[in-house]
């Protein structure tokens, strides 16, 4: 059984002290007595007992069930009184009418509380699949916000990386040129040429978003947009890439190792066919 809890003049509870809260009492048998009794109305004096609908109802069915018990004990104790019940009784009759009508007034309050539970449950259910579908679309919408600020962080370091310029007037030090390359390159960059790390951090920011965008489908109208934008930022990596690894090999022996981590780079993207192309195209020269 759920517990339930005190009447607000108490004060409000702690998380800590629901477990020592006490269970309402059982409703008095009396209380089902009453000549004048109406189901809907004595349900509705229940509102103070702070028991949950579904307690109550587990209440009035283990109920009835021990009164069908006690009604099974009584006719097998008294089998015999009962047989003949229907000679010994005189002007009966209106009796078991009444108790009949009562029975039956009973029944039709209880299905009217059965019909009110399921119509309440049904709402209930509603407002929840309402309330899913509204995080569902709250995350949706957060996860498109990150693809367009991905997007666009990428955009911008591709020009800060291309035209040899720093983003927004500041210095990044995830950018800054005092790491980019091995000891063994120093005096060989070109000026305006992106260096190795910068290229390889390209790449891994644009299959974050590319892998981040698949994750809400192609044919999601915001994503579809963006392709545009996508293809535009891979192309641009992949003229850098061409420019160094050019260049790279223009300084032959010592361009080697740099030849190799842009090939490594080109993998990584997923562009290797481009790399092997702009190869062969050199050497048919």
């Amino acid at each position: 059984m759920s517990k339930f809890y005190l009447e607000s003049n108490s004060g409000s509870l702690s998380s800590d002290d629901e477990d020592n809260l006490p269970y309402p009492e059982a409703l008095p048998r009396s209380d089902f007595l009453s000549p004048d009794f109406d189901a809907p109305t004595y349900l509705s004096t229940l509102s103070d007992r702070h028991q949950t609908l579904e307690d109550l109802r587990s209440d009035l069915r283990e109920r009835s069930q021990a009164l069908s018990k006690e009604l099974l004990d009584l006719v097998n104790t008294n089998y015999e009184q009962f047989l003949s019940l229907g000679t010994d009784l005189k002007g009966g009759e209106e009796k078991v009418e009444d108790v009949r009508v009562g029975l039956l007034g009973f029944k039709r309050g209880v299905e009217d509380v059965r019909l009110r539970v399921k119509d309440r449950k049904g709402e209930v259910e509603g407002l929840l699949g309402e309330k899913r579908g509204v995080a569902e679309e709250i995350a949706l919408g957060r996860g498109l916000l990150e693809v367009a600020a991905r997007l666009e962080e990428l955009e911008d370091r591709l020009m800060v990386t291309s035209l040899g310029r720093v983003a927004n007037g500041n210095e990044d030090d995830a950018w800054s040129d005092s790491d980019d390359e091995d000891d063994e390159w120093e005096g060989l960059e070109v000026e305006g040429e992106a260096s190795t790390k910068k290229l390889q951090r390209l790449v891994v920011d644009y299959r974050q978003v590319e892998q981040l965008s698949t994750t809400f489908g192609a044919s999601h109208p915001f994503i579809a947009a963006q392709q545009s934008r996508m293809i535009k930022a891979r192309n641009t990596i992949l003229l850098d890439l061409s420019t160094a690894l050019k260049q790279s090999i223009g300084f032959k022996k010592k361009g080697e190792p740099r030849v190799l981590k842009i090939l490594g780079i080109y993998r990584d993207l997923g562009a290797g066919e481009e790399a092997i192309k702009i190869l062969k195209d050199l050497n048919a020269r």
